[in-house]
């Protein structure tokens, strides 16, 4: 390889990142840009829906927990419905509590803040079934 061709990095997957603090939501998104994922962001659960159906190729949900109007829970759940295959990480920087109904019988990550940037393109790998 010559010093004027590119690496291209190698495409991990499209993961759809949720989250109403826009310097979180950026930097969640460029750290998993930087490691070959192709991102999509919302700063609302609303949009993140249409995001979902308007975006097939979509096989990861990173969401915040409490944000106003609609929480991540409720996204991860409406995302199941319109995608019953739609892998799911929370991030919360509250206490743990107990998940509700739906998710209560499946171990659905959580992320809670402040945490390591470095180890979100691995757990989105594992979560993906593509790790490295």
């Amino acid at each position: 390889m010559t010093e004027t061709e590119a690496v291209t990095p190698i495409h991990t997957g499209t993961v759809l990142v949720v989250d109403d603090e826009a310097m979180l939501l950026m930097l969640v998104a460029e750290t998993l840009r930087d490691a070959g994922f192709a991102v999509v962001e919302a700063t609302d659960g609303k949009t993140a829906l249409q995001l979902l159906e308007a975006n097939p190729e979509i096989e990861l949900l990173i969401s915040d927990i409490k944000m106003p109007g609609m929480s991540g829970y409720e996204v991860a759940q409406m995302g199941r419905t319109l995608r019953p295959d739609l892998k799911i990480l929370l991030m919360t920087g509250y206490a743990q509590g107990a998940a509700p109904a739906p998710f209560a019988q499946e171990t659905v990550p959580v992320l809670y803040k402040p945490f390591n940037f470095e180890i979100l393109p691995t757990l989105a790998r594992q979560i993906l079934g593509k790790a490295q």
